[in-house]
């Protein structure tokens, strides 16, 4: 039996801002400095399901490996994002609204500079195109269709399909016309293999900083992958990327995979949804939408931590809302290496640097 990928998977593209690499600039008296930024993903409920919104950065608290960390950027759904320094004697964080991406370097004398912007959006939906899906074809691109149509705000989409290959149809674009175009031109066909297949779109989603989300239209069991799911769900965590899962009476019909995409999406600090008709396809698909419309998004740079394998983070909401309400993100990271996400995937590791 092949070696697990859980032995190969190291540091991800979002938790990397090129590494801890140093280079001096022309004046020696400032030295650049990239280094290790983590983004979380964090959506917050009431008891009943409805989304919080006006929270600020001093409501919630991270900790990794249960090492107290210092938010550094800070955004809610599809607002600008802010970073926090400290200003004045008193050391008080202020907010600094990030009008642009920048590349994460930080220099000797302003040692608050932060990494990327996260306000770009990324979603890559991944259509089961098997043979599991004869039934319902059409009804499932319209649903998909007008999910893509929906999407205020986020800035970027693509359309992956598979059946026993993926195939991706429309790589990541701003233009809605070309994805809608690429949903109407998929055909049924082979067995389905969507481990295989979610692995590859979490390898590539993993080349890009920002908020990254997958949407997996699946109608039915995976029948012909190699790779476990639990090395999919890892390697989603590990490079921050969301997994949402809608999912078909056909696929319901197998317990074990209601079962797994549960646990996939949630690992991930995504949902699953188990559709039994035209109507709740599109409704699962508004809910994701509404979701990636008011998620939080919070990063750090990690305090000294000796530990170079899986980190487990904790994100909680302090003072008077610490009770009232409900927090969904990821729970944890593996500490990997850029390259080696692409050879988690099955293809040779790209000489291009990984965050872009």
């Amino acid at each position: 039996m092949k070696k697990s990928l859980l032995s190969i998977l190291v540091l991800s593209s979002l938790l990397v801002l090129g590494g801890e690499r140093r280079t001096a600039a022309q004046d020696d008296s400032r030295i650049l400095v990239n280094v290790v930024l983590v983004q979380l993903n964090v959506a917050v409920t009431d008891r009943k399901g409805n989304y919080i919104s006006g929270l600020k950065p001093e409501d919630f608290a991270i900790a990794e490996d249960k090492i107290p960390q210092k938010i550094a950027t800070f955004e809610e759904g599809n607002e600008p994002t802010h970073r926090l320094v400290l200003s004045g004697p008193d050391g008080k964080m202020v907010e600094q609204t990030i009008k642009q991406t920048t590349q994460g370097t930080a220099t000797a004398d302003s040692p608050a500079s932060i990494g990327p912007s996260i306000t770009s959006s990324n979603v890559f939906i991944l259509f089961d195109t098997s043979n599991y899906m004869y039934r319902g074809f059409v009804f499932a691109q319209d649903a998909i269709a007008d999910f893509v149509r929906s999407l205020d705000g986020i800035s970027r989409v693509a359309l992956y399909s598979y059946s026993r290959d993926l195939s991706r149809a429309v790589p990541l674009t701003s233009e809605r016309s070309t994805v809608l175009r690429g949903v109407r031109s998929t055909v049924a066909g082979d067995d389905a293999a969507l481990y295989n297949s979610l692995l590859m779109t979490v390898k590539d989603a993993a080349q890009f900083t920002g908020r990254k989300a997958i949407v997996v239209f699946s109608n039915g069991p995976d029948n012909a992958s190699l790779v476990p799911p639990e090395d999919v769900a890892e390697l989603a965590q590990s490079t921050g990327t969301i997994i949402y899962m809608i999912s078909t009476r056909d696929a319901q019909a197998e317990p074990i995979s209601s079962a797994v995409f549960e646990r996939m999406s949630k690992a991930t600090g995504g949902k699953a949804y188990f559709a039994k008709s035209w109507k709740d396809e599109k409704d699962a698909f508004a809910s994701i939408r509404e979701d990636l419309a008011h998620l939080y998004s919070l990063s750090y740079y990690p305090q000294p931590n000796p530990n170079r394998g899986w980190r487990t983070i904790t994100v909680k909401l302090v003072g008077e809302n610490a009770q009232k309400y409900r927090i969904r993100t990821r729970d944890g990271y593996r500490v990997l290496k850029p390259a080696q996400i692409a050879s988690a995937a099955g293809s040779p590791a790209s000489s291009d640097p990984v965050a872009k």
